[in-house]
């Protein structure tokens, strides 16, 4: 049975895991996720109660009951680096026993929701829309340091899309969960998320630096393999998507559409937008 090295996940003093300052028991089986730390509050004041809080950098945890159903909200932060300090944490709790540090013989399975905020990059995907991202595609680097295995259309899409971007590095891209599709988004629009590794040049956003890909934004909206088209960009869910592949857990990305590059144009209210997609997650528990 394999051991893991005190230096390979760090624990406190306490036996919690180091960022998420969490153990086994206070998190459930399901999992919310936001990037930002002040929307875990927004999600947790329509639970009924809140059993648990903990407070940690930006990863802020609530677990508490909603109709009778037991679910955590955990906040990460922007970027797939935070993502995979999430990811590997959250199942390091379920999967390897903290105390003799030995991986459990037992795998267990996650669901882990995403409800996060995006731009559209189709001019037909109006402002405060709800988006179901069918595939992340990472034009980060993450996978680059993982063994991860791709299908046959995945590896094409994304020698096709390295090729067309003319990009130093391949990008991935990763199905989500078909079974939690289901369940919370079987009336959302279905789409094909970009995934970013920054919010401004890796966007097409130009403020004051060149860019070395000035036309990204363009490209990405004209990309396509047949009928499978990028629909919209933010920052973590290919890592989600690819994290949760490797590690054998249900994972989902939601998002409030609240700009339209295309367009550009910015929601008015995009408060509404993104506590529409919460309640309706939350009532789909």
């Amino acid at each position: 049975m394999r051991t893991i090295s005190e230096t390979d996940l760090i624990l406190n003093k306490d036996g919690s895991v180091y960022h998420l300052n969490l153990k086994p028991e206070n998190i459930s089986d399901t999992i919310l996720t936001v990037g930002d730390p002040s929307r875990v509050f927004r999600i947790s004041q329509l639970f009924d109660s809140i059993d648990f809080e903990m407070n940690r950098r930006e990863f802020i945890t609530h677990r508490g009951s909603y109709k009778g159903k037991d679910v955590t909200v955990i906040s990460t932060g922007m970027g797939t680096d935070n993502v995979e300090i999430f990811m590997t944490e959250l199942d390091a709790l379920v999967n390897i026993n903290l105390k003799t540090r030995e991986v459990k013989e037992k795998h267990k399975k996650l669901n882990i929701i995403r409800i996060g905020t995006s731009g559209s990059l189709q001019e037909d995907l109006r402002l405060g829309s709800h988006l179901v991202s069918d595939y992340g595609i990472g034009l980060d680097t993450l996978m680059t340091f993982y063994n991860l295995r791709q299908t046959g259309f995945e590896n094409m899409l994304t020698n096709k899309l390295r090729q067309y971007l003319d990009f130093p590095f391949k990008p991935y891209c990763v199905e989500g969960s078909t079974v939690l599709r289901e369940q919370f988004a079987f009336d959302m629009i279905r789409g094909n998320t970009v995934t970013s590794p920054g919010f401004y040049a890796p966007q097409g956003r130009s403020i004051r630096i060149d860019q070395r890909y000035p036309h990204l934004m363009e490209d990405l909206m004209y990309f396509h393999m047949d009928d499978f088209w990028l629909t919209n960009f933010e920052m973590e869910t290919a890592g989600y998507y690819a994290l949760g592949r490797l590690m054998g857990h249900e994972v989902l990305s939601l998002n409030a559409i609240i700009a339209n590059r295309a367009k550009n144009k910015f929601s008015k209210n995009p408060d509404r937008v993104i506590d529409s997609l919460i309640k309706k997650v939350l009532d789909r528990l």
